[in-house]
Formats: structure tokens, sequence, C-alpha cells
């Protein structure tokens, strides 16, 4: 299975599955169309599924437009987002799965950010090293989504799901939102010599305009105060220790940055 990393919109990434041996392609989260048909023209390859992770219009914008064009791919969702996103036709609850180029996928129910967020992870085959889990706007490179629909306890049982998953998975979040969010986790996360490594390579990265996407789950672990919780300095910043109100907190001084 490769992976393409589709720019759209001002700062979303489409992530374009591509099966060379079928000649097929799923497509995760299509905020618009147009770049998913230009990069499947380019393979000459078939849309055959559409994976959704939650119903914003900066993620499923495009599945209409797609829909047309081949409209014998199927539409992949949250069961909670039922009637919330255009053409959804498989409805997934925690611990399903998905297949695609001879891969199964893992569904994560993932509320927070939206109250049906899931999440995606196609673990390593026997002869590869690394995982990929499509995550939406769960986990982002260096922080984690907005508290649209849910609450921080939501988000802190969600997050530690996938924060379980090996350290060598590729965290193929939607946004390209890295450095803005290495701003602020060094505000609060001042002694971390693991962030304070990051983030100015991801200063270096962007003044290139190289993605900082996908990040490495073992790297967020170390640098990311959305999955350090339960870490001394994140505890004595915020003056709490229960991990939702020490997130909830870190979650409030990210909004207000």
């Amino acid at each position: 299975m490769e992976i393409k990393r589709l720019p759209a919109l001002s700062d979303n990434y489409i992530f374009l599955l591509h099966d060379p041996d079928n000649n097929t392609a799923a497509v995760v989260d299509p905020a618009v169309a147009e770049p998913v048909l230009n990069c499947l023209d380019q393979l000459g390859a078939k849309l055959v599924a559409i994976f959704n992770t939650h119903h914003h219009a900066d993620h499923v914008g495009g599945n209409q437009k797609l829909m047309e064009k081949f409209p014998d791919l199927c539409v992949y969702g949250s069961q909670e987002d039922k009637g919330r996103i255009p053409g959804q036709q498989v409805f997934l609850q925690e611990g399903d799965t998905v297949e695609f180029a001879g891969k199964t996928g893992k569904v994560y129910f993932v509320p927070g950010h939206t109250r049906g967020h899931i999440a995606y992870y196609f673990p390593p085959n026997d002869s590869e090293e690394i995982g990929d889990l499509f995550c939406g706007d769960t986990i982002f490179a260096g922080g984690c989504g907005r508290l649209f629909e849910g609450t921080p306890t939501q988000m802190v049982q969600s997050i530690s799901k996938l924060r379980n998953l090996p350290d060598n998975t590729r965290i193929w979040c939607a946004h390209e939102y890295t450095l803005n969010n290495l701003k602020f986790a060094v505000t609060v996360d001042k002694d971390n010599s693991d962030l304070q490594t990051r983030y100015q390579a991801v200063i270096k990265a962007r003044e290139n305009e190289q993605a900082t996407v996908p990040s490495l789950l073992g790297e967020e672990k170390k640098t990311n105060p959305f999955l350090r919780w339960d870490q001394p300095a994140l505890q004595m910043v915020t003056g709490m220790n229960d991990p939702a109100r020490v997130f909830g907190k870190i979650r409030g001084m990210k909004d207000n940055f």
C-alpha cells in the first residue's frame, strides 16, 4: 500500500492509498475532489473507497464529486455520523475493520473533536516495520483537535487508545499545524530537550516549505503536550494531577494562545 499526501485548501492534507498490484485506490478525508482526481489520473487508478474520520466539511467536501466520477465506490464513516457524511454506506464502530490492498485496518472510536470521530489503523505486515494511523483531527503533529462536540475526559480516553499503539506508527494527521502547535508546546513544557530539538527542526522544515506530516507516535509521546498529561512538568504547569483536568487546562491554554 503506497500513501500519497495531497495538500488541499489552506492547510489540509488528503491521503490517497494506492494498491499498485490491482491499480485501485482509497482516499482518507477528501476535503475537495480535484487533487484526488488529478492523482488518480496520474496513477491510472480506480477509486474504490472513501474512509472518512468525521463529518466536518473540510474532510468530506469532495465525497459527492468523487462518487459521481466513481459510482461504485464505497463510503465509510462512523456509526455516530449517520446522516452527516455525504454518501455514507458503511457505519463503523470501535473494533470494526476495513480492507484495502491486502491490509486490514482497525477502526478506533475516538470522540472528542466531534462526537462521532473515528481513526483507522493499519498495522505493519510481517515484512514491514511501520504501521499507519489515519486519525483525522484527533492527534496532530505536536497538538490535538479542538473539542467541538466532546469533553476533555472523552479526548483523554480517545488519545489513550492511540497512544498505546507502537512507537513506530506513522501519524497521518489531516492538517499542517505543526509549527504553531510547537510554538505553544514550548511554553508549557519548557525544559523538554526533545521538544526544543523538534521545534527547531520544524522551523527549518517550514522555512523550506517541507511537510511535517507524517510524524511518528514515539516522537509525539516525547514532545506533544496533549499526549503527556501524566508527566510531572505538565502537571506542575497546570497545578493539577487528574488526567482530564490536566488535558482540559492545556487545551484551554492552547485555545487562547
